[in-house]
């Protein structure tokens, strides 16, 4: 419709131009005769000087009038004469064009003054310029329609053929929505990926969106999965253990207290693997409760508590460095996400083991706290997959815990704006980074 409306403006631009050149081409031919005329006919008397009217050439027809009717020679004139006419005789009124008709033609006339108070009228038929305008009209107006054809046409052809992806993306939508299965995608051709335009950038975004959703469809599907595998075993021993004691009469006192110790611990680890779970379940920290923490009160509190859980364990802290830094976060979950590395370290630290906290700033005015051990370490096999969530080395399988905990510390560390890696420590033992961009203090 744009390409349409912009060809007829200018077709009906070029008629109006067109129609405007012919007739001061007229006009132009008119003045010219009459200006010959006018030295030609000096000394004759009024009157006709041409009277065949029904010429196509110019002068068809010329005549002098004088100012007074009543002058002598002002019979048999061939083009009408007007109030107008006088007035221009008289000199009271400039040249003039007008339009008329002869004989049952169409004439342009033009009307001058000249000495003597008489006025010089001649016509010339303008059949050709009108004629010639209608066939301009008609060309243009084929043209015209001719080009609103084609544009349309064409219009059609490049959206039909721009918007194949959104159609394409529409199916889709609508496959996905019926089959809830985000695995289907939008298939582009060569040449359409090819292109740098705003729907093939439209198609391969909502390509890039389908691919996240599967993928937390399928995250979402192995956390169910692993979440079931790891409450089936505790579940089946409350169930067995339960069943046990409702037969209390039939143990002896000491099979009694072995039944409700398994319990209880059985319970306790049923409780903290689904507190585990939810906490897992959110995905960023409550605006309201964000405070600045101080890293290094922080990892000093969350070092002592681990030194009352981890007897064996040596603890040391190195904590002198940056004073006073604080980041924004919720005091509760660093605690959390400092506690689970402490408790990781100490897991798979030996008898006596080391476990170092260190804080620091780096080259780049970043912060980082570190955890390290000097256990087994991290395979290069399993460096990649420390923080799947269920995800248990061969080293680990042996040892208690349900492998959320250091999933829990990443997503803890992301929902603050700070990344937590795992590297193989240089001299053996692994070695947790967390890294905090931004710090004040």
């Amino acid at each position: 419709m744009a390409v349409a409306v912009v060809a007829l403006g200018v077709l009906a631009a070029a008629y109006v131009v067109i129609r405007y050149e012919l007739g001061r081409q007229l006009d132009l031919q008119l003045k010219q005769q009459a200006t010959l005329i006018a030295q030609q006919s000096r000394g004759e008397p009024t009157g006709p000087l041409h009277g065949e009217c029904t010429w196509l050439a110019a002068p068809a027809c010329a005549q002098t009038v004088r100012a007074d009717p009543a002058a002598p020679h002002q019979d048999g004139l061939v083009l009408p004469v007007t109030g107008a006419t006088r007035r221009v005789a008289a000199g009271t009124l400039g040249e003039h064009y007008s339009d008329i008709t002869v004989g049952g033609h169409a004439m342009r006339m033009l009307t001058t003054p000249l000495k003597d108070h008489r006025a010089l009228q001649v016509a010339v038929r303008s059949d050709t310029v009108d004629k010639g305008v209608r066939q301009a009209g008609l060309l243009l107006g084929a043209v015209g329609g001719a080009g609103v054809l084609l544009a349309a046409g064409l219009g059609y052809f490049a959206s039909r053929t721009s918007l194949r992806p959104v159609t394409r993306l529409t199916a889709t939508a609508e496959h996905i929505a019926a089959t809830r299965d985000p695995a289907h995608r939008i298939e582009l051709a060569p040449y359409e990926a090819r292109r740098d335009d705003e729907i093939t950038s439209l198609a391969t975004s909502f390509n890039t969106m389908l691919g996240e959703l599967e993928e937390a469809v399928a995250a979402q599907r192995r956390l169910v999965a692993d979440a079931s595998h790891e409450l089936r075993t505790p579940l089946t021993a409350l169930r067995t253990n339960a069943e046990l004691l409702a037969r209390a009469e039939r143990l002896t006192p000491a099979q009694r207290e072995r039944a409700a110790g398994a319990l209880g611990r059985q319970l306790r680890e049923v409780t903290g693997l689904v507190n585990d779970l939810i906490e897992l379940a959110r995905d960023e920290e409550p605006q309201q409760f964000l405070e600045d923490v101080r890293l290094d009160r922080l990892a000093e509190r969350c070092v002592a508590d681990a030194r009352g859980h981890w007897p064996g364990t040596v603890f040391t802290a190195d904590l002198a460095g940056p004073e006073g830094v604080t980041v924004p976060g919720v005091p509760a979950r660093l605690a959390r996400l400092l506690s689970n590395l402490l408790d990781n370290a100490a897991k798979f630290s030996p008898p006596g083991g080391v476990v170092e906290v260190r804080l620091a700033r780096t080259g780049g005015g970043a912060l980082d706290l570190t955890v390290r051990d000097h256990g087994p370490g991290i395979s290069a096999e399993d460096l990649p997959y420390v923080f799947d969530r269920f995800y248990r080395s061969r080293q680990a399988r042996a040892l208690p815990g349900s492998g959320l905990g250091l999933a829990m510390a990443r997503q803890i560390a992301r929902a603050h704006g700070a990344e937590l890696s795992a590297e193989q420590a240089p001299t053996g033992g692994a070695l947790f980074r967390i890294r905090f961009p931004e710090t004040s203090g």
